[in-house]
Order: structure tokens, then C-alpha cells, then sequence
């Protein structure tokens, strides 16, 4: 149902930091002698930290994201996560997917977030992923959600010449997936996410032709041609309202201070490029990025890398957004660990329930099946 906020109802893209990115390494506690006790291969310091305040830094390869914050355009959550962590990457991931920390759902928070926005399922780009797959995170029963891996090439059955072919193909996919019975979610979400990608094939293959822009995206950057994908989709004004990307992966058990100095600087070119475009098209005050990651990691590293943790760092940006450090950032003491991790102190369905509130402009408790008190990140 809608939520008459007073807040102007925006666009929300959000970028999945696959495989737990390191949170002691992004936001680094450079003058914390602590850190480098438990990281003495790991630990960044000098010119390999961009300094924050008299306690944080981020990592060097995310100078675009200190300017967005010295903008006061990116809120930073600290030590965000959830009771009890879980440590796999599967259930960690699902549990974010769901908002659902103790029980298993096949239904993602964002589905049922495009099912309150669209409830008549009458715009089959409501939500657009960019990427292979579909994240739980999008699933509902119901919910049609068009999964593109590159626009110039999108279209599944787009070749079918003449609309009585296409009719045909849709008529195959349904009796290929009839439900057995009205309860027969998996057989229904494959016929409506066949249809669906059928009716956003038509609309989505047409943006890049309205899409004008003189920022150049790394063509050798995968998460930036996602995101050039997202702008070219918001340019042609389709009525999206939900974006989904995903970057990694940050499971850096070996090699991390090079691997994890990549993916930054992958993902901080990106989200440069991809800010400088939806400005040019004055769409900064109407767009917020959203960037999580299933967990962090172990606070000591184990020579090389850094293993699965709990307790993360999560990003906020946009121009509506209100900037700056929020949470507290987690004690490294011995006696102040979980079991060798930083504890949360900030429940991430909190943030979702901003994010469906203050961003989306729907109820959060239908989507949440609770009621979490919003922060207060977003502008009016």
C-alpha cells in the first residue's frame, strides 16, 4: 500500500557486494593499534587509506566515494547486520534477500516491495536486474521482473518475427508451466517471469536508442556497464522504479589486498560514472544507491586474506540522502568480539524499512512482517 510520507517517492538501485566484502578494509580504524595487532600482513595504513575522521579512513581505492561524502550525498552504516549471523554465504545472502533472519522464505523483500508499488503487475519493468539469474531478493509470487544481461542484446524470443509467432511462444510457455493447482508458486512465478520478460523485452531493447550521454563507463568493467545499463533504462523513463546489480566476488580468502583493491576500484569508477550520468539527466534528488554485502569478515587476518566474519559496512548515496557516519564502529577489543568478529549494532531491516518508506514510498510492515523503526537517512 502506498505511504503518504511527505516524502517525494524515488527510484532505488541497489548493488549486491557479493561473497562478504571485508568491512575492516573499506572503512578502515587506521589509528586503532588494535587492528594492526590482529592484521599484521592485512592492515592498510599510509597512502593506502584515505582518512575520514581522527578514527576512520576509507581504502585508497575509493576516493569518488570520499567526495560523495564530503558532498554530504553518502551515508555510511557501520557494523550493520543481524541477530545471530550466520556465516554462509547461502543462508547470510538469503536472509538479506528475505529480511527474514529465522525462517526460510521463497519471496524476496524487494518483490514483495514491486508488489505494493505495482499491484495490478501493469508495468513488466517495474523492477529491472542486470546480471544472470534472478536474486531472491526480487522474487514474489505474482511479480514480473525483467533480467538483462547486456540492453543492446536483450529480448528473449525478440527474433520471432510478426506478433502471431510471439503469441504462439507465449501460449507454449504457458501450457509448458500450467500449475498443477493454484498453490504451484514455482510452475506460476516461471509462467509470469516467462511473460513478463516477453512484454520487457519489447519496452527495454528501446532504450539505448533514447539514451544520450558524454560520460564514458570502462568497457573492461563489468559492474559499470550494469550500471550504464541502469541509466540508459532511467533515460528512456519507463516508469522502473526498482534497479538491481550485483559486484564480485568479495570472498577474499587469499590475495585479498590485491583482489579487494580491484573490486573497489571497479565499483568506485563506477558508481562515478554512472553519478555524473544521472546528474547530467537531473535525476540525482530522485535516485538512491543502495550497497550491502552478506556479512564482513574475521577481524585477524590468516596471512594472505581474510575469512567469513559477521558485521558489515553498508552505503547510502544520493542527493536526497542525509550524509555522514551512522552506527558505531564495533570495538576490536578481545573481550568485545563474537567469536573473533565485530558484533552488529545495526539492524539491517531498519534500513529497509527507510528504504521502502522514505525511497519507494510503501509501507514497510507488509514487506518486513514487522514493524522497524525507519532512520532517519532521506530527505524530504
Amino acid at each position: 500500500m502506498p505511504k503518504n510520507n511527505g516524502h517525494q517517492d524515488k527510484n532505488l538501485v541497489v548493488i549486491q557486494l557479493s561473497g562478504g566484502n571485508d568491512y575492516l578494509n573499506t572503512l578502515v580504524p587506521y589509528q586503532d593499534g588494535l587492528y594492526y595487532d590482529f592484521r599484521p600482513s592485512m592492515g592498510l595504513k599510509g597512502d593506502n587509506v584515505i582518512p575520514i575522521d581522527d578514527k576512520c579512513a576509507f581504502n585508497s581505492n575509493m576516493g569518488p566515494f570520499k567526495t560523495l561524502f564530503d558532498q554530504d550525498k553518502m551515508a555510511v552504516m557501520m557494523g550493520i547486520g543481524y541477530p545471530e549471523p550466520n556465516r554462509s554465504h547461502f543462508r547470510s545472502m538469503d536472509i538479506w534477500h528475505t529480511a527474514e533472519p529465522f525462517t526460510s522464505s521463497s519471496e524476496g523483500w524487494l518483490g514483495k516491495a514491486n508488489s505494493l508499488i505495482d499491484p495490478d503487475g501493469k508495468n513488466p519493468v517495474t523492477t529491472v536486474n542486470f546480471g544472470r539469474g534472478l536474486p531472491r531478493a526480487l522474487a514474489s509470487q505474482g511479480v514480473s521482473v525483467a533480467s538483462v544481461g547486456a540492453l543492446e542484446s536483450y529480448g528473449l524470443y525478440t527474433g520471432l518475427a510478426g506478433a502471431s509467432n510471439r503469441d504462439a511462444m507465449l501460449d507454449t510457455v504457458s501450457r509448458i508451466y500450467q500449475p498443477m493447482a493454484d498453490g504451484g508458486f514455482p510452475s506460476r512465478r516461471i509462467l509470469e517471469t516467462g511473460r513478463g520478460a516477453l512484454d520487457g523485452a519489447d519496452l527495454l531493447r528501446e532504450a539505448p536508442s533514447s539514451y544520450k550521454s558524454n560520460v564514458e563507463y570502462p568497457e573492461d568493467n563489468p559492474i559499470a556497464q550494469s550500471l550504464k545499463g541502469i541509466a540508459q533504462v532511467m533515460s528512456a523513463e519507463l516508469g522502473t522504479r526498482i534497479y538491481y546489480a550485483a559486484h564480485g566476488s568479495f570472498d577474499t580468502h587469499t590475495n585479498e589486498l590485491v583482489n579487494h583493491a580491484l573490486l573497489w576500484d571497479q565499483l568506485s569508477k563506477a558508481v562515478e560514472c554512472f553519478w555524473d550520468d544521472i546528474q547530467q539527466q537531473g535525476k540525482g534528488n530522485e535516485t538512491v544507491i543502495w550497497m550491502f554485502s552478506e556479512f564482513g569478515r574475521r577481524i585477524a587476518d590468516n596471512g594472505t586474506g581474510t575469512d567469513h566474519g559477521s558485521g558489515g559496512v553498508a552505503f547510502m548515496i544520493g542527493d536526497s540522502v542525509k550524509g555522514g557516519l551512522y552506527g558505531d564502529y564495533p570495538k576490536l577489543d578481545l573481550s568485545e568480539q563474537l567469536e573473533g568478529d565485530v558484533h552488529f549494532n545495526t539492524d539491517f531491516r531498519q534500513v529497509y524499512s527507510t528504504l521502502l518508506e522514505d525511497v519507494l514510498g510503501i509501507e514497510s510492515e507488509p514487506v518486513l512482517k514487522q514493524k522497524f523503526d525507519a532512520l532517519d537517512l532521506v530527505k524530504n
